[in-house]
């Protein structure tokens, strides 16, 4: 019985992290805004401990700040972080995917065929909460694909910072579909095993996917100015 129960409160946990964590990465919290933690487990139907643990775990990911005397914040970033965080995670990307092209086995392979595919339907319906997870998961993949932990570890710590950018970024058509023929390359690189291609897609996807957001904070920027 009690096992059961552990089992539950690790299950319930893990769910209360990955709704709150959705909610930051899709923009229903907004960068800035403080985390309420009681309307948030009337929100989510969830007692105040699980929603406490989950906050934790996003500050150790850094989507969320803890402030002394303010409490939890939804981590903001300036236009300077964002650059240099995508300028690093670009090189991060880079590197995996080209130790990806050389390591990577059938299994992993038909793996991420399977996501891609998975992918391409959430894009057909227009579905870009599914999409961006799925998206995640194949880019995540890649990195495992590379063989080296330490990149693993450093990816998954600097990514984090930007991942409600990299949802956003898809949002505009055009460069949605790009970000969808990009991915194609990436699979047909791998299937050919040709890591100096693989590099310069992946690195070509991140420096695309930073322009987007940059024009999308200038813009905001632009517009909040003209209302003030």
């Amino acid at each position: 019985m009690l096992a059961n129960e552990q089992a539950n409160s690790h299950n319930l946990h893990a769910a209360t992290f990955q709704k709150l964590r959705s909610l930051l990465v899709e923009g229903m919290i907004a960068p800035g805004s403080k985390l309420n933690e009681r309307e948030l487990a009337e929100s989510l139907k969830v007692s105040r401990t699980p929603i406490r643990e989950a906050i934790k775990r996003l500050a150790a990911d850094g989507l969320v700040e803890l402030i002394a005397n303010r409490g939890a914040i939804a981590t903001q970033l300036s236009k300077e972080d964002v650059i240099h965080t995508f300028d690093v995670i670009a090189q991060l990307e880079g590197y995996s995917g080209e130790l990806a092209a050389k390591n990577i086995s059938a299994s992993a392979l038909s793996e991420l065929e399977a996501l891609q595919y998975e992918m391409m339907a959430s894009y057909a319906r227009r579905d870009l909460s599914n999409y961006y997870k799925l998206n995640l998961s194949i880019h995540h993949l890649i990195n495992h694909a590379a063989s080296n932990p330490i990149l693993s570890q450093l990816f998954t710590q600097v990514n984090a910072r930007i991942e409600a950018f990299r949802f956003r970024s898809n949002q505009d058509g055009v460069k949605w579909e790009k970000a969808v023929q990009e991915h194609q390359e990436m699979i047909d690189a791998l299937k050919a095993h040709d890591s100096e291609r693989m590099r310069k897609v992946m690195i070509q996807h991140v420096l695309n996917k930073r322009d987007v957001v940059i024009q999308l904070i200038e813009s905001e920027n632009t517009t909040q100015s003209v209302t003030i």
